[in-house]
């Protein structure tokens, strides 16, 4: 009887639990920095402050006109997040593919260019650090100033901001697929174009469509948060009708935003299901 318990106990509950509790002590110290103490959201006087908030949102503002120009908006908000993920497609395909080291002729052997080529990847590295850690609201807010208010800003914000975060994954995922046959070509004579487009790229295509289509999705949230800041699109149509308390004209951009995520999701989904 006893060794039936013993063999059905889990070996590994002993340190699943240790971990558990690190985990928990390391994070609660974590959660009184960021006094996060979702308990006042349940307050009585604070229940009846969002109350009385969202009950200004009803009933939604649907004449004509509005949803004529909320239609305009919504198809500039389409525009900027497809146009900045394609600047950002530009630009993270030469950095990607400067910063791979499985195109790395130079580590084949010993050669002159192997310090020239981890002096490139470095300064790549420092490049990408930078267009990535400045968030894309940050440079739509520079670039309104260059730009003036409108689409151009936020179209090139999320163009550097995602060219960055495309860049930095599309190099990762080149160096996890398979680079034997890029490998035998290099090692053959082949130039680092003919390597990437015949030896990485037949097998990591699917994977980086998969990445840079979510990351569209993230722009088309991203393209109306910058909004906010004058870059055009339904985020600038809603601070406008927030700043002059119209709540309907917010709760119809809130339904229509709503329903361009689900867009955004289900062709992602469609998407992938065609490069399956």
């Amino acid at each position: 009887m006893s060794s039936v318990h013993t063999a059905s106990r889990d070996p590994a509950a002993l340190p699943r639990a240790t971990w558990l509790l690190v985990a928990i002590a390391a994070l609660w110290p974590l959660l009184e920095i960021a006094e996060f103490r979702p308990a006042v959201l349940f307050a009585p006087e604070n229940l009846a402050v969002m109350r009385n908030f969202l009950g200004q949102f009803l009933p939604p503002r649907i004449d004509t006109t509005f949803l004529a120009l909320v239609g305009k908006s919504t198809l500039e908000t389409l525009a900027i997040a497809t146009a900045g993920i394609t600047v950002a497609m530009l630009l993270a395909g030469p950095l990607a593919f400067a910063l791979a080291n499985s195109l790395s002729i130079s580590r084949i052997g010993p050669g002159p260019g192997r310090r020239r080529s981890e002096a490139v990847r470095g300064v790549t590295r420092v490049l990408l650090v930078v267009l990535r850690g400045i968030p894309e609201i940050v440079w739509a807010l520079l670039l309104v100033r260059v730009f003036g208010l409108g689409p151009a800003a936020g179209v090139l914000a999320l163009g550097l901001t995602y060219g960055g975060m495309l860049a930095k994954v599309y190099a990762e995922i080149l160096e996890s697929s398979d680079t034997l046959p890029a490998r035998a070509l290099l090692e053959a004579g082949s130039g680092r174009l003919a390597a990437f487009a015949y030896g990485l790229l037949p097998n990591a295509a699917q994977e980086l469509v998969s990445y840079t289509v979510y990351r569209w999705e993230c722009a088309v949230r991203a393209s109306v948060v910058m909004g906010f800041v004058g870059a055009g699109g339904l985020g600038q149509l809603m601070d406008q009708s927030m700043k002059m308390l119209q709540g309907g004209e917010v709760a119809t951009i809130l339904i229509v935003f709503l329903l361009l995520v689900l867009l955004a999701d289900a062709a992602s989904a469609l998407l992938r299901r065609a490069l399956a």
